[in-house]
């Protein structure tokens, strides 16, 4: 590569602990090109974030930088990192919650890096700030500056803090994460920005993510980070698509693969990161590795494989093997109609405002009293099956699963379980046997209660059992969720993001529940975590017979697991059918535009066939004729503004709402992106 706009060697770093220095980065190397984009991927604790702090001077105390060389344009980054931070090098942060100041307006921190790294008075860096939110796709910007963050969509937020990184017009863009919690559709609609930035403003990226869809889509390199290691480094279409070193494999196999519908069981890496403050003079994957071999012990270095540089003496040798899925014993032939466990029809529920603009109190605007998150929505969930609740954030899915829990209560509509209406306020045989895991385990879990405490509530809760029952059943638990007996004395800090997961599906199931809501129960684990808890789900299945309302905006993670899915725009349910009918045609117009929004590995190809939907749920006029007809790229006119769209069956238990003939749906060209095999 000749003159990389950041070129690092050799960084190693440590942090000083009571247990001695953690290793966290070992002789890592990368170089970006100008107007280039690299991926960074691997585990949590892999030290991705670590390089990035790292690069911008923001590691805390008690971090020790060693390297060769840390150049950004031929300046150090170990002395002027700071001079560049916010001018020359932007950054954006996963959560754009937690990046944006609650009490400051949108516009205020937009503008705030004009005026500190480019002398800007207030006034004009104000200007610029709304000239820069539009740029990023925001319409009315000059509304949206006035607003605090707490009034934004989660892809509003993304889009202001991409604007705050890009205001100086930065030369490098570090991104953290940017799209973990959003939405697929918002998420397409951040990567067609970022990909806008690299073609017109030649802005140089460094992308980490633990999405691989993303990586391989927006990427022209990869580097695959293991505990502090650089494992395997080449150009991101070769290594994605033929990876040599078994980690990297150990991540493709554990993904799910909405364009291969249901995979069976995935494969999960076993075991965990192998402790920093003790580095292993051998290849430190090797306890963990399918392949490893007693010559693995001996230290391994980066060395030209095929093109990229990978850390593996075996690599040769092992090329073309597959990941080992280990052996599991089938469950029982599932029924194709299985006795029906859990009803609801005709559920509404309504709540005050949700418009931003309603919200934002300017002039000129016309707020709205109220609006329906759950609008007449029927649904049936068997005994023993899953069903998948697709859709943006805001479409209502949460609040359905709330209301069939009865957490929520209902404004209309009736909830029968086995048969018998479950009241307003269930009794508490329906609370023991209905429950909920959450999408985040730091907040579902207390973090003052150890894992035996929070496992034994709902036992005592229930009068399940109490006492030294009560401890055989916390370590029942505990083994049901493949964790072992020594975890009841651990706190939620003392755990991985996977084993807290764990254990709030544990705590769930402490009731022996037949019906289990999981509310984006899988969103924020990495793959291989994700893989480990989707085998878990699906193994309670078998073994228990539980029901699911698996909600998830991932529509791979859903097509893995589900039997049925269920696609859910502004309180309603626009299309349902068998999970092997939803991935092709005939499909609702917004089906479609989900599909085509998903990032699969290998198909970067496709990238143009993505159907580009502008607003989001929350910009429609009103609930008159279909409720999508606002942003469908397939509208007929008014027909679609004004007509209560009928509902066209397609084969057993497949319908769809929508305006459009039998004929022109299964006309549709297939929406899904499917990588080159």
């Amino acid at each position: 590569m000749v003159d990389p706009l950041l070129n690092i060697r050799r960084m190693s770093l440590t942090y000083a602990t009571q247990r001695g220095p953690v290793h966290a980065m070992q002789d890592v190397s990368l170089a970006i090109p100008r107007g280039g984009a690299m991926g960074l991927v691997g585990e949590s604790g892999s030290g991705k974030s670590s390089v990035v702090l790292a690069m911008l001077g923001l590691l805390g105390k008690g971090a020790e930088v060693v390297c060769d060389s840390a150049l950004f344009d031929g300046v150090d980054l170990r002395t002027q990192a700071e001079s560049l931070r916010g001018r020359r090098i932007g950054m954006v942060f996963q959560d754009p919650a937690a990046a944006l100041n609650p009490a400051l307006t949108i516009g205020y921190q937009v503008a705030e890096p004009l005026v500190q790294h480019r002398g800007f008075s207030r006034q004009a860096a104000f200007a610029r700030a709304v000239e820069l939110l539009a740029e990023m796709g925001i319409a009315r910007p000059s509304q949206v500056a006035q607003a605090y963050p707490h009034q934004l969509s989660g892809g509003m937020k993304q889009r202001a803090v991409i604007a705050t990184a890009l205001a100086c017009e930065p030369d490098l863009l570090l991104l953290d994460e940017p799209t973990t919690a959003l939405d697929v559709t918002v998420e397409a609609q951040i990567l067609d920005l970022l990909e806008k930035l690299r073609r017109e403003r030649g802005v140089s990226m460094l992308l980490v993510s633990h999405n691989l869809g993303i990586v391989d889509r927006l990427c022209d390199e990869l580097t695959v980070l293991y505990a502090g290691r650089v494992v395997e480094q080449g150009p991101c279409a070769e290594l994605l698509g033929d990876p040599r070193h078994p980690y990297t494999r150990g991540l493709l196999a554990a993904l799910p693969r909405v364009d291969r519908g249901r995979m069976g069981r995935l494969a999960p890496i076993p075991g965990g990161l192998p402790d920093l403050t003790q580095p292993m003079p051998g290849c430190n994957f090797a306890p963990r590795c399918p392949f490893a071999r007693p010559s693995c012990a001996e230290p391994q270095a980066l060395r030209a494989v095929d093109g990229r540089a990978v850390r593996c003496h075996r690599a040769e040798e092992i090329a073309g093997e597959p990941w080992p899925i280990p052996a599991h014993a089938e469950g029982a032939a599932r029924p194709e109609k299985p006795m029906t466990l859990l009803s609801a029809e005709g559920l509404t529920r309504s709540f005050g405002s949700k418009s931003l603009l309603s919200r934002l109190s300017l002039k000129g605007l016309k707020p709205s009293t109220s609006f329906r998150a759950v609008d007449g929505v029927s649904l049936t969930i068997g005994r023993g099956e899953v069903l998948g609740l697709v859709g943006e954030s805001g479409c209502g899915k949460s609040t359905l699963g709330r209301l069939v829990l009865r957490l929520l209560e209902s404004d209309a509509g009736t909830i029968r379980f086995e048969g018998k209406e479950i009241p307003g306020a269930p009794p508490l045989s329906y609370r023991r046997r209905a429950q909920i895991v959450f999408q985040n385990p730091d907040s579902s879990l207390n973090p003052r209660q150890t894992v035996d405490e929070a496992l034994r509530r709902p036992l005592v809760r229930f009068g399940i059992a109490s006492g030294a029952e009560a401890t055989k059943e916390v370590e029942r638990l505990l083994e049901l969720v493949r964790l072992p007996p020594s975890y009841r004395q651990r706190y939620p800090h003392q755990m991985s993001g996977g084993e807290k997961q764990r254990i709030g599906i544990a705590r769930a199931l402490a009731s022996k529940p037949d019906f289990l809501v999981c509310d984006e129960a899988v969103s924020a684990l990495d793959v291989s975590v994700q893989a480990a808890v989707l085998n878990l789900l699906s193994d309670l299945r078998d073994e228990l017979d539980v029901a699911y309302l698996f909600i998830s905006h991932d529509i791979g993670v859903v097509a893995h697991i589900a039997d049925r899915i269920a696609v859910m725009y502004r309180g309603a349910i626009v299309e349902e059918g068998p999970a092997r009918d939803m991935l092709m045609p005939p499909y609702h117009p917004y089906t479609e535009a989900l599909l085509s929004a998903v990032p699969v590995v290998g198909a970067h190809g496709r990238a143009a066939s993505r159907i580009r939907l502008t607003g989001d749920v929350s910009s429609a006029p009103g609930h008159a004729g279909c409720r999508f007809a606002h942003r469908c790229p397939r509208h007929l006119g008014t027909t679609c503004d004004t007509v209560e769209p009928p509902i066209r069956r397609f084969g057993e238990g497949h319908r769809i709402a929508c305006h459009l003939t039998p004929e022109e749906l299964k006309a549709m060209p297939p929406a899904l992106a499917t990588a080159a095999e």
